[in-house]
């Protein structure tokens, strides 16, 4: 193996490990958002903490780890793409990789983001799908008598005692509309994660190099960690109406009395009309919260080189 080999494994094996611990710590956060976004007019929860409450109460401790498998086992190959491009597109447009260049920069993280999407988008469908089927179910129940107004992902009447899995919706999805299905939202998707990349990125490089230890060579982990999470926060609550309209517009099952749209800007336009400016930051806090241990945590397994020592074992 050689040396570029040795660190494009290690890299992805850095993505992955941290990727499956941050998703296992603040899932149930990522739940809450997906629940506060999705609410329609008159709230069923006030607020995360009541959202977890009453999550916890109706379905159970696991009920606010709904959708977790789905991004246990898709979160490695997108956190290893996404950390991976991001570094291939730095590698590629610094000439000596060092010298830091905003434009240059932003335009690697904007790569980095076009390139996570392939995961991202099918990951995200499916995860909003089975988080907000709880919602769902208490919205169902208290008006149980009324007919559901869009076209469930399972057959017949079974599907509101029958629990949606993964695999589940996603044959549906294939079955009645293709790979199309999958990547419903994919604009959205996109026009998130790029904006975010390119927020993201540069800003954790440039607060992380303030930290720089000439001695060790790099950042403290101490201070890495920071960074990740303060860039990330930054990134998550700036991107936070996109996250919105593409938490709705990936929603395929809706309440009673709940929209249906047709796309961006469909679904930006009755947004505003219907429940104004506000409900853009929906779920505002929950994605700083959700995203900066998520990155905190990437770039402490990163910096300590979790990966590296794994393959140092194998040698």
């Amino acid at each position: 193996m050689t040396h570029q080999d040795l660190s494009i494994t290690a890299k992805l094996i850095n993505g992955g490990v941290a990727g499956l611990v941050g998703v296992t710590c603040v899932f149930p956060i990522d739940l809450a958002k997906t629940r506060l976004q999705n609410q329609h007019g008159k709230a069923m929860y006030k607020g995360m903490i009541d959202c977890l409450m009453k999550t916890a109460r109706a379905e159970g401790f696991f009920g606010m780890y709904r959708g977790a498998a789905v991004n246990l086992t898709l979160v490695t190959p997108e956190k290893a793409i996404k950390l991976a491009a991001n570094d291939f597109f730095r590698q590629l447009l610094m000439e000596d990789g060092v010298q830091r260049n905003l434009k240059m920069e932003m335009l690697a993280g904007c790569g980095a983001g076009m390139c996570q999407v392939v995961v991202t988008c099918p990951m995200e469908m499916l995860k909003i799908q089975l988080q907000d089927a709880g919602r769902l179910a208490v919205h169902h129940q208290g008006s149980a008598s009324a007919p559901s107004t869009s076209r469930s992902y399972t057959t017949g009447s079974a599907s509101t005692h029958r629990r949606p899995s993964a695999t589940l919706i996603a044959w549906e999805l294939l079955r009645t509309q293709g790979l199309a299905g999958l990547y419903k939202g994919l604009g959205a998707t996109l026009l998130r994660d790029i904006p975010f990349s390119i927020i993201y990125f540069p800003l954790f490089a440039n607060l992380n190099n303030l930290g720089f230890n000439e001695l060790a060579g790099k950042a403290s982990f101490a201070h890495s960690f920071v960074s990740g999470c303060v860039a990330g926060s930054v990134a998550a609550v700036a991107v936070t109406p996109l996250d919105v309209l593409k938490t709705r517009i990936q929603t395929l099952k809706k309440g009673l009395g709940e929209d249906m749209y047709s796309g961006i800007t469909d679904c930006a336009r009755k947004l505003w009309i219907q429940e104004g400016p506000s409900a853009f930051m929906k779920g505002a806090g929950c994605r700083a919260l959700v995203i900066a241990p998520l990155f905190g945590i990437a770039q402490g397994v990163y910096f300590i080189g979790i990966g590296e020592r794994i393959l140092k074992c194998f040698d």
